[in-house]
């Protein structure tokens, strides 16, 4: 395995980049190792980020990488972590070429998968015109028709949400829409229309949509449609080190709990990004990678001074 490297960060989205960066910056050996499949990577932009405002993230991912290759402390590794364990030296981790790896330091930026609702159009609109988060793609279909695609207190809240953008949203419950007399009366007042009908695909060329199709045969205009997620790990490296998960909420299934040093409840072990309880953004993933990166490093300053370990 040879050297140990001073911290492994397993992941190169936004908050895998940003924690390598401040690992180099501080001259720490520092191997990265990402699998690619960055949840965002099919959006037109990244949306709400100060300096790269509308930038596609491949373009983003890409400049960040550039950044890396300027700290020779630091490696980037195309692969992917199939296994990892505790070691009297930090950990070992086992990547798919055969290769173990030796850190004293471990930092998860592995994301999580992005699982909507499996209906017909959908996927070749993701990140475009059907969407999960307002605030980052609400911009690009301002003043448009948009829709809904929920029921109950949560489609209420999302519908109400989206009037930020747009005088025309619809609340497309899929059946019936399950809302007392007062969430019908906010939605009245705020001009959300309730449609109850089943709604059987999405319409429009390409990753445009222009329309929401009906099992009754008719259609609604739209030109975004907000859609609720559910965010899943896709490593089992965290669960295989005995990191512990929050419970499941509304928006994650098993995100991993940290700290406000975003320290997970391993020694040693941090996580940055979607895979922890923060909100998903790219925005939020660069802090985050940033912190995290910070406090490893001061945790290997304070481990090398003999100082009390962090």
């Amino acid at each position: 395995m040879g050297n140990p490297w001073d911290c492994i960060v397993v992941g190169a989205g936004a908050a895998g980049l940003s924690a390598a960066l401040v690992l180099g910056r501080a001259r720490q050996r520092t191997l990265v190792v990402d699998a690619g499949g960055q949840s965002n990577r099919d959006a037109h932009g990244i949306g709400g980020l100060l300096g790269h405002d509308g930038r596609p993230p491949a373009e983003f991912y890409a400049a960040g990488r550039d950044e890396l290759a300027a700290y020779p402390t630091v490696e980037l590794r195309s692969g992917q972590v199939l296994r990892g364990e505790r070691h009297d030296e930090g950990f070992v981790l086992e990547l798919a070429d055969g290769s173990r790896e030796l850190a004293r330091r471990v930092l998860l930026a592995t994301g999580m998968d992005y699982r909507f609702p499996g209906l017909p159009g959908i996927v070749e609109r993701w990140g475009r015109s059907v969407f999960h988060c307002p605030f980052c793609h609400g911009w690009e279909v301002r003043d448009k028709p948009l829709g809904v695609l929920d029921r109950g207190v949560t489609g209420v809240h999302r519908a109400l949400l989206l009037r930020v953008w747009s005088d025309d949203v619809t609340l497309l419950a899929d059946g019936p829409a399950e809302l007392d007399a007062e969430d019908l009366e906010r939605l009245r007042e705020a001009g959300v229309t309730v449609d109850e009908r089943r709604v059987e695909g999405l319409r429009g060329p390409d990753s445009r949509l222009t329309a929401v199709a009906f099992a009754d045969g008719g259609e609604r205009p739209c030109g975004g449609l907000l859609v609720p997620v559910t965010l899943h790990q896709r490593s089992a490296l965290a669960e295989q080190l005995g990191a512990a998960a929050t419970a499941p909420g509304p928006l994650a299934v098993d995100a991993l709990e940290v700290d406000p040093m975003f320290r997970t409840s391993v020694p040693g072990l941090s996580a940055a990004g979607d895979l922890t309880v923060q909100a998903p953004s790219v925005a939020n993933a660069v802090a985050a990678g940033n912190t995290a990166a910070a406090m490893l490093v001061g945790g290997l300053m304070n481990e090398a001074r003999g100082l009390t370990p962090s």
